[in-house]
């Protein structure tokens, strides 16, 4: 099959989110999608991006059903460990399903990965659920380490409201 790996624009923001919405199907958290479209492209496009993104497209003759020439994609973003440096995080690596068993989704996770080495990154680091037992063996038939097994690290995340508490205690800056 023929495909393209690509960065995204903001002309790709709707088929991104139509694919974030597939993705939060597939791991059983679709109520958790709360941005749209328009948040997409401030918000990867605007003045101060917060993520970057490739996705993966193919030709017009091997389109979906539906249409569709964009299969798949993945979001990344930079961060920086005190103890490794820099690093990229991989977030989300969605390809749907039809198209699978193709190379896109090991393109797209490669793509990250050269850019990350581009910019002089130590690592690439990504979660995946407890329960994806076909993402984490493709991720560790590519070198992943499970960290929680290895280390020990618990992820751990603070939502709106308690973020808000938080920051309405903080001091001036």
């Amino acid at each position: 099959m023929k495909y393209t790996i690509r960065h995204a624009g903001p002309q790709d923001c709707r088929e991104i989110m139509r694919l974030i919405v597939e993705l939060s199907v597939y791991e059983k958290l679709e109520e958790q999608v709360n941005i749209t479209h328009k948040e997409l492209e401030v918000d990867g496009f605007g003045e101060n991006p917060f993520f970057k993104c490739l996705v993966a497209e193919v030709p017009e003759d091997e389109r979906t059903k539906e249409g569709h020439t964009v299969v798949g994609y993945s979001m990344y973003y930079f961060v920086y460990s005190p103890w490794k440096g820099r690093s990229v995080c991989m977030e989300d690596l969605y390809v749907m399903p039809d198209f699978r068993g193709q190379g896109i989704g090991k393109a797209l996770m490669c793509g990250i990965a050269k850019i990350g080495w581009d910019n002089k990154c130590t690592r690439l680091q990504f979660v995946v659920l407890d329960w994806n037992k076909p993402s984490i063996d493709f991720y560790k038939s590519h070198g992943a380490q499970n960290v929680t097994e290895k280390e020990g690290w618990q992820e751990m995340r603070i939502d709106d409201n308690a973020m808000e508490k938080l920051a309405q205690m903080a001091p001036k800056i």
